[in-house]
């Protein structure tokens, strides 16, 4: 018998603390307190050597029913497509027109805070949207 496990979605990126902070007002999610002994997370940060400053956040679900979103500081930017991405589930259970308006609503929600539209995939009934992060990495609005 196989048991459930907790997992945490990585993603390499430039700016750690920004991505985490777009994905958590796309997601809802929040960013923990620091680790304890500090304050604040600039606090924390300023006890890190030069270049282990800022190159980590995470996030979670306030609820702790989602998984996790760790962001690690990685040299190299994005140059190829994702092999894997989140779809944002804004749309369950809806189809044709009535699911089209609700993901449309949630991609202008998304631009202003730096996502970017890819394209629109439909089919007459089925639809998802795909979207761009602050950083280039590929997400649906499904």
């Amino acid at each position: 018998m196989s048991s459930i496990k907790q997992f945490q979605v990585t993603f390499d990126c430039a700016e750690p603390e920004r991505l985490a902070r777009f994905w958590c007002e796309i997601l809802g999610y929040v960013v923990p307190p620091p680790p304890g002994g500090f304050a604040t997370w600039d606090a924390y940060n300023s006890s890190q050597s030069p270049e282990d400053r800022d190159s980590w956040c995470a996030c979670g679900d306030p609820s702790g029913v989602g998984p996790r979103l760790y962001f690690q500081r990685v040299p190299e930017g994005k140059v190829v497509k994702n092999r894997v991405h989140l779809d944002v589930r804004v749309g369950t259970g809806l189809l044709g027109e009535e699911r089209l308006a609700v993901l449309e609503a949630e991609c202008a929600r998304l631009v202003p805070l730096g996502a970017v539209r890819v394209r629109l995939l439909y089919d007459g009934n089925d639809s998802c949207i795909v979207m761009q992060d602050i950083e280039g990495n590929e997400f649906c609005i499904d």
